[in-house]
C-alpha cells in the first residue's frame, strides 16, 4: 500500500539532463559481482570498444574510465521523457555488458524520504572469443536503488550472494517460464444458470511475502417466493488489498459477505422480495461496519476479558493490520449490480457502444487523503487538527482515508496504551487527538447491468490502476474479446453458442488510443482519482500490446507489466520480495462477463480448465 509519485525516464549517453536536481547521478557495477562478472576482460577488448565508440554513441570519458580498467561504469543523469524504451548495445568480453537504455523514477520510502530508483538493459557479446558452445544466460543485477537486466555465457553457477552493498546477481526467468508463473493463482469459471451472467474470471500476482491481497467470489441461491416467480441468484465477487499484513483481508474473504448477506435477507424480507429500493444501500453499508466493529472493537473486549496472550495475537492481529475492501453485489431478478468501496481498490464497467468500440465508466472512487470530497470530510469530522491529512496521508501515514482493521487510527490512545502494557498494539502517532479517523463505511454506486448487450465489470486491486488507465484495461479486455471471437467462432459448444450471440460483431476498425477498441471518456475525472505512475510501462505507439492468455484476468496483467517486451515482463516477475515492491504491488484482478445464458436458473458453474491453471485437482468447484 505503499505509494510514491513516479517518472518515465528516457536516457542516451549524454551528460545533460532537463527537468532534473543537480545531484550527480552515478551508477556503477557493484565491486565484487564486477570482478566476478567481469573477470574475462582485458584492455584488448576495452580498446574494441572504444573502436566502437562511434557506433554506441558513448562519449569520450566513459571510454576513458574503461580503458583505465576502472570497474565502475558511471552514466550520466537521464533525460526526461515519456514511454518509450532505448537499447545501446556494446561489444565486451564474454561477460555482463556495456549499460544502455535506463529508466529511473524518482519516489519516497515508507517514511516519505525521496529515493532514486532505476532499471536498465545490458547486452554483451564477444563474436571473436565467446565459446558459442556455451548456454548464454539472462540475468538480474539488483542493487539498493537500481535494476540492470544483462547477459553471461556460460554453464557455471551464478552467484546469488549479497555484496557488502546490497547487490544480488540472480538469473532471469525465461519468457516460458515467466508465463507460468504469472497464470500461477489463475481461475476461470462458466456460469450457465440464465441469471446474466456468463463467465467470472479472476488472477493474483504476489509481491509481498506473503501476499496481502485477497478475494471472494459467491452465489447463493435464492428460493422462489411464490409458485408463479422463479429462483434468482444473488452473486457477490470482492476484491481485498491488505497492508502491514495479510490478516485482514483473509477475515474479509472469510466473513464480509456473510456479513452483508444477513443484512440483505433481512431487508428482502421486509420489502415483500424486492431489492431495488435505497434499503439494499443501507443494508450493504451495516454489513460492513458491524464486521468491522467485530475486528476492532469486539476483539478488544474479548482479549481484556481473557487475559490470554494467545487470544490476543489471534483476535488482535486483523485490527492491527488493514484491508480496503471492493465488493460487487448482482441481483439477477432487478439486474442491479451494487458496487461498495472502502479503500482505494476499482471497479470499471465496460459497455459496447453503437461504433463497436467499448466504453470505460468507474463504479467507484479511491478513497485516499488525495481525494479532495475525502480530506474535506476528515478535516470537517476533526476540526483543529491541521495534520489530520498531511501529505495525501491521514495523519501523514496511512494513504487509503476507508479501510477495514487499522485500529491504530481507531482506538483511543487510552485503549492503544493499555494494549501495549499488557499484551502488544502499534505506537501511537503524536497527531492522535480524536479517533477514529478512518472508516470502514463503504461508498456504494448502483448500476443497472445490460446482459443482452455484452457488458463487463473488472475489478482490481490499486496495483493494476498504477500502471494502466481505465481506458486501457476496458480497451485490453474489448481486444481480448474480439481475439476469443475468432477462436469461439470455429466451435459448436453450448458456452460457445452463448459467448458468441453475446459478444459477437466485433470491434470497430478505428481503434481507439494504444490501438485498442475504446472510447477516450468525456467525463471529468475526480480529483484524486489515482492515475497510473508507475515507470515500467515502457511501451511506445500502438503495438505495446498483446493477447497470448485464455484467462483475461491474467492478460490484464500481463500487459500491466509490460505487454510485447517479453523481457520486461520477465524481469518484473524474477524480481524476489521485498525488492519487488519497489517496482510493482500485489496484484489480483476479477473481470464478470455478464449474458444471457442458456441455463434454467439451477445450472451449473464449472471450472473453465482453459484459463484455471491455478486450479489443481477435479474436487475443485465454483462457490456456490
Amino acid at each position: 500500500m505503499r505509494r510514491a509519485a513516479v517518472q518515465a525516464f528516457r536516457t542516451t549517453f549524454q551528460y545533460t539532463a532537463r527537468g532534473l536536481g543537480r545531484r550527480p547521478f552515478t551508477t556503477s557495477l557493484p565491486t565484487t559481482a564486477a570482478r566476478r562478472l567481469l573477470s574475462s576482460t582485458s584492455t584488448a577488448a576495452c580498446r574494441t570498444l572504444k573502436n566502437h565508440s562511434n557506433a554506441t554513441g558513448i562519449p569520450p570519458p566513459l571510454l576513458e574510465n574503461i580503458n583505465n580498467n576502472n570497474n565502475s561504469l558511471p552514466l550520466p543523469p537521464p533525460l526526461q521523457s515519456s514511454m518509450y524504451y532505448r537499447r545501446a548495445s556494446v561489444v565486451l568480453a564474454s561477460a555482463l555488458v556495456g549499460y544502455g537504455a535506463w529508466y529511473s523514477y524518482n519516489g519516497t520510502d515508507v517514511n516519505n524520504v525521496p529515493v532514486k530508483r532505476g532499471y536498465s538493459t545490458t547486452t554483451i557479446t564477444d563474436t571473436s572469443t565467446a565459446d558459442t558452445s556455451l548456454p548464454t544466460r539472462n540475468v538480474l543485477v539488483i542493487s539498493a536503488d537500481q535494476l540492470h537486466t544483462g547477459t553471461i555465457v556460460g554453464d557455471g553457477p551464478i552467484s546469488k550472494t549479497t555484496s557488502e552493498d546490497g547487490t544480488r546477481v540472480i538469473e532471469m526467468l525465461n519468457p516460458e517460464q515467466a508465463t507460468e508463473k504469472l497464470r500461477k493463482l489463475e481461475e476461470s469459471y462458466l456460469v450457465n444458470r440464465g441469471q446474466g451472467v456468463v463467465r467470472y474470471d479472476l488472477v493474483q500476482l504476489p509481491s509481498n511475502d506473503p501476499i496481502e491481497d485477497d478475494h471472494t467470489e459467491k452465489i447463493i441461491e435464492m428460493q422462489p417466493a411464490t409458485s408463479e416467480k422463479g429462483g434468482n441468484d444473488w452473486m457477490f465477487w470482492g476484491v481485498f488489498d491488505g497492508h502491514s499484513g495479510w490478516t485482514t483481508s483473509a477475515k474479509l474473504r472469510q466473513t464480509l459477505v456473510s456479513f452483508v448477506a444477513r443484512e440483505l435477507n433481512q431487508t428482502y424480507q421486509e420489502s415483500n422480495n424486492d431489492l431495488s429500493g435505497p434499503g439494499v444501500e443501507a443494508a450493504i453499508r451495516k454489513g460492513f461496519l458491524k464486521l468491522d466493529d467485530e475486528i476492532v472493537n469486539q476483539s478488544v473486549q474479548k482479549v481484556m476479558r481473557a487475559n490470554n496472550k494467545t487470544m490476543a495475537a489471534e483476535l488482535l492481529a486483523p485490527a492491527l493490520s488493514g484491508s480496503c475492501a471492493l465488493l460487487s453485489f448482482y441481483d439477477s431478478r432487478s439486474k442491479l449490480l451494487r458496487v461498495a468501496c472502502t479503500g482505494d481498490s476499482r471497479a470499471v464497467l465496460g459497455r459496447r457502444t453503437e461504433s463497436g468500440k467499448w466504453t470505460a465508466t468507474p463504479l467507484s472512487v479511491d478513497q485516499t487523503g488525495s481525494n479532495v470530497d475525502e480530506a474535506s470530510r476528515l478535516r470537517r469530522e476533526h476540526p483543529n487538527e491541521p495534520y489530520v491529512v498531511r501529505n495525501g496521508r491521514v495523519l501523514g501515514g496511512l494513504e487509503p482515508s476507508r479501510a477495514f482493521g487499522d485500529a491504530s487510527y481507531k482506538w483511543t490512545r487510552e485503549i492503544s496504551e493499555k494494549l501495549r502494557k499488557h499484551f502488544f498494539a502499534r505506537s501511537v502517532s503524536p497527531a492522535l487527538k480524536t479517533p477514529p479517523y478512518v472508516t470502514a463505511e463503504p461508498v456504494i454506486t448502483t448500476t443497472r447491468i445490460e446482459p443482452e448487450r455484452g457488458d463487463f465489470v473488472v475489478m482490481a486491486t490499486d496495483g493494476l490502476w498504477e500502471m494502466l488507465t481505465n481506458e486501457e484495461v476496458i480497451g485490453l479486455v474489448g481486444k481480448w474479446i474480439d481475439a476469443q471471437q475468432q477462436k469461439v467462432g470455429k466451435q459448436s459448444g453450448l458456452f460457445d453458442s452463448v459467448w458468441s450471440r453475446t459478444f459477437g460483431g466485433g470491434g470497430s476498425s478505428k481503434d481507439g488510443p494504444g490501438g485498442l477498441p475504446v472510447e477516450v471518456s468525456k467525463v471529468e475525472e475526480v480529483e484524486g482519482q489515482k492515475t497510473p505512475f508507475r515507470g515500467v510501462r515502457q511501451w511506445g505507439g500502438n503495438d505495446g500490446f498483446v493477447v497470448e492468455d485464455a484467462n483475461v484476468a491474467t492478460h490484464l496483467v500481463r500487459n500491466a507489466l509490460g505487454g510485447k517486451n517479453r523481457e520486461q515482463v520477465s524481469a518484473l516477475l524474477t524480481l524476489p520480495a521485498p525488492f519487488s515492491r519497489r517496482y510493482r504491488d500485489d496484484l489480483t484482478v476479477q473481470v464478470i462477463f455478464f449474458g444471457e445464458g442458456e441455463g434454467e436458473g439451477r445450472g451449473e458453474v464449472v471450472v473453465n480448465r482453459e484459463a484455471s491453471k491455478g486450479v489443481k485437482g477435479e474436487g475443485a468447484r465454483a462457490k456456490l
